[in-house]
């Protein structure tokens, strides 16, 4: 849990990028409200802390002799136990590939692990992207130039449903990845956030494998895939959009939310969780979430 310490790094912190990002077209804070919350805090006009946490966005442009004007974004949301753990930061760049993009995530936060615990880290992202992401840039723009095959055109190998168990899911920035990540894969299934937050994902192997992928390498407390259905295609008859269609589980992909209560109202009635899994002919994989039965 974190307290004032952790508050007064975390503004400490954004007031140091303020002043290094001065134009909006650098620095942006998504929620003027949590910054005023967390300031009140660690001023001491309240005992309350803070509801919401900061959230921003730094833009970096590349310019090395091969790349030009290209920008980065570097998006940031705090968590209470900042610096004391790493904040969600994720990298945006038009010109990577999706598997580059979470390369480059991944490496990203590999690095702040074993240079940065316990202390404020954001600045040390920047830099680390400014240095890196130009040879991740070079190598995804040379690769395009001999590509032939998307990735996601190659034959579907199975059909496959991921079952995934995340200790919570809370922020709005994880939350909208996985609708739009759902989304550009093509997939089905949904997204329970809450404690705990669940995720089920539905489709072809190599894209259920590629969401997975991007994923699990964002800065989760524990998350994990809980059980997995794996079903190979030429056992089925039929064409492969036929086949696809006719495995699924669910319409589309969407967050679902079952009278949320608790202090926080972060708590889902796992009654109603029961009951749509039922409707959707899941229903054993509750006790493999829960380790006891529906009802």
């Amino acid at each position: 849990m974190g307290g004032i310490v952790e508050a007064e790094a975390q503004l400490f912190e954004i007031e140091l990028l303020t002043s290094m990002f001065p134009s909006q077209e650098e620095f942006v804070i998504k929620d003027q409200l949590a910054l005023a919350e967390l300031r009140e805090y660690v001023e001491g006009r309240t005992d309350s802390p803070p509801s919401s946490r900061p959230e921003f966005v730094i833009q970096q442009k590349m310019d090395t002799e091969d790349i030009k004007g290209v920008t980065v974004a570097i998006s940031c949301t705090y968590v209470v136990e900042y610096p004391n753990v790493l904040p969600d930061i994720s990298v945006r760049c038009p010109e990577l590939s999706r598997a580059q993009q979470t390369q480059l995530h991944a490496d990203m936060n590999s690095y702040l692990k074993v240079n940065c615990c316990g202390e404020v880290c954001v600045l040390s992202a920047v830099e680390w992207v400014k240095e890196n992401a130009p040879l991740y840039i070079t190598n995804n723009l040379a690769a395009n130039s001999s590509k032939t095959v998307p990735t996601l055109t190659q034959p579907v190998e199975g059909f496959t449903r991921l079952w995934i168990y995340s200790h919570h899911i809370y922020n709005k920035v994880k939350r909208k990845n996985i609708l739009e990540w759902s989304g550009d894969l093509g997939l089905s299934g949904f997204c329970m956030p809450g404690k705990p937050g669940i995720v089920c994902v539905e489709g072809p192997q190599a894209c259920c494998e590629e969401f997975w992928a991007r994923v699990k390498v964002l800065t989760w407390k524990r998350i994990m895939i809980r059980h997995r259905e794996d079903i190979p295609l030429d056992s089925q008859t039929g064409s492969k959009e036929e086949i696809l269609s006719s495995l699924c589980r669910f319409s589309g992909f969407e967050e679902t939310m079952f009278d949320p209560h608790g202090n926080r109202g972060n708590h889902m009635d796992l009654g109603q969780l029961y009951q749509y899994l039922n409707d959707k002919g899941c229903a054993d994989v509750f006790q493999l979430f829960f380790g006891i039965e529906g009802r």
